[in-house]
């Protein structure tokens, strides 16, 4: 059995603007058959086809689900962006969240069918844990969620969801998935073979599309890189609209290799990508492709940027009323003067002859500095400083580097950590094919 699936609460902390982390799940279609039902090319339609007359609301083998509980379970999604979304995309992420209120329904009455019952206590449990990690009381979160425009029952309803469908999985997948001790020593093996290579931490967005919606999904997967690029979540679009087995996960791909990615094109696009960059969409077969790159590293070797520094910050400051000339002249003093510093042992004497503040930061992790910084700061020897930088407004400064402990190698993952990422991809798999026949099965109604 595995014992990770009752620790992770997948999605919900992404719904109102946390991130969750959670195990790699692999995914992308294969590519698609054309037009594997034998249909006609051209369909003559004997009703209106505009899914935008569809109705708000659905019956769910008897459960209502209303338009309050959509309007509210919106309003976390929307809270999640911290930015306004368009009367189009309004549309379309309508039409997500009722799907996932669907999913939602099905997956709580497969538990209770099973005798599954989640106690109240458990759920204001975990509402009680998630107000915490949003810096909140219960109470204050409360208040939050009204003034979004949703509620604390639409929360606790996914929260009972979630917890439901993690304790079904326990009881009707997890229990069934065996992983063998030579399954998991191959993985380690190629982990120790692949030493010193590259790995990326990929977070991804899937659409499938054929040849005939490909036009309609193109453009709105455009859509959604315009809206992340203009600040939107991307743990929020992923759950919301992503077909990925990642979808549960905010996208979260995991640190990959690229030959897992089965794509020449897609291989050349990761590895040109810096950490912090969005790329898509990009055509794949069988869809599109939006992506993510958090972070990159070496397998099994230390980061650099996991080095601990120990920095003098040297500042001055400008009078915003003086002359530019004036403001200059002090700049160019500035610089000279950290010029002749020798090293950490003179920085407070000069820097107090040329009026600088000195603040001392020790214990500092590289990765913590700007990416910019970061890469000038790891090339410099203990006494040297970085070019200054700044501007008249919020001053100018320099760092120096007055010492620098390097990280230890990385000692990979343990035979558990690896036995447990196993078992969680194919619990995610199996767990797909459960929800899919419980969609199979059910009778569903739109009002």
């Amino acid at each position: 059995m595995n014992a990770h699936i009752a620790s992770k609460l997948l999605g919900l902390t992404a719904a109102i603007g946390l991130t969750a982390s959670a195990p790699a799940l692999h995914a992308q279609g294969a590519p698609v058959e054309a037009n594997p039902l034998g249909l006609p090319e051209q369909p003559t339609m004997l009703a209106n086809p505009d899914s935008n007359v569809r109705r708000a609301t659905a019956v769910v083998n008897g459960y209502v689900i209303t338009g309050t509980d959509l309007d509210q379970r919106v309003a976390l999604l929307v809270n999640a962006n911290e930015r306004e979304i368009s009367p189009k995309e309004m549309q379309r992420v309508r039409a997500q969240v009722l799907r996932n209120l669907i999913d939602e329904t099905l997956q709580i009455q497969a538990a209770e069918a099973e005798e599954i019952v989640i106690s109240d206590a458990e759920v204001n449990q975990t509402y009680a844990r998630v107000a915490a990690q949003n810096g909140q009381l219960p109470e204050d979160m409360k208040t939050q969620l009204a003034s979004i425009g949703s509620s604390e029952a639409s929360l606790k309803r996914q929260i009972r969801g979630e917890l439901a469908w993690q304790r079904l999985l326990r009881q009707k997948v997890a229990y069934f998935v065996n992983v063998s001790a030579e399954e998991v020593n191959e993985v380690m093996r190629r982990l120790n073979e692949s030493k010193g290579t590259d790995e990326y931490w990929i977070w991804e967005i899937y659409l499938s599309a054929n040849q005939e919606n490909q036009a309609a999904v193109e453009a709105n997967a455009k859509k959604i890189v315009e809206q992340l690029q203009q600040g939107g979540s991307f743990v929020a679009y992923a759950r919301q609209f992503s077909e990925a087995s990642t979808a549960a996960v905010g996208g979260d791909l995991g640190w990959i290799h690229l030959p897992q990615l089965k794509d020449a094109q897609l291989e050349t696009v990761v590895s040109g990508m810096t950490a912090g960059q969005l790329v898509g969409p990009i055509k794949i077969p069988g869809g599109y492709w939006i992506v993510y790159l958090r972070d990159k590293r070496q397998v099994l070797m230390a980061d650099p940027r996991d080095a601990m520094l120990s920095l003098k910050q040297i500042q001055i400051t400008f009078d915003p009323s003086a002359s530019q000339e004036a403001n200059q002249a002090k700049l160019q003093t500035f610089i000279e003067g950290v010029k002749g510093m020798r090293g950490c042992g003179s920085a407070d004497e000069i820097a107090a002859s040329l009026d600088a503040s000195v603040v001392n930061n020790d214990s500092i992790r590289a990765r913590a500095l700007p990416e910019q910084l970061q890469n000038v700061m790891l090339n410099l020897q203990v006494g040297e400083a970085t070019p200054p930088f700044g501007g008249v407004e919020e001053g100018v400064r320099v760092l120096m580097l007055c010492g620098r402990d390097d990280p230890e190698a990385a000692g990979g993952p343990s035979f558990d950590e690896v036995m447990a990422q196993i078992e969680d991809e194919r619990i995610a798999k199996a767990a797909q094919r459960y929800l899919r026949d419980l969609r199979n099965d059910a009778y569903i109604e739109y009002n």
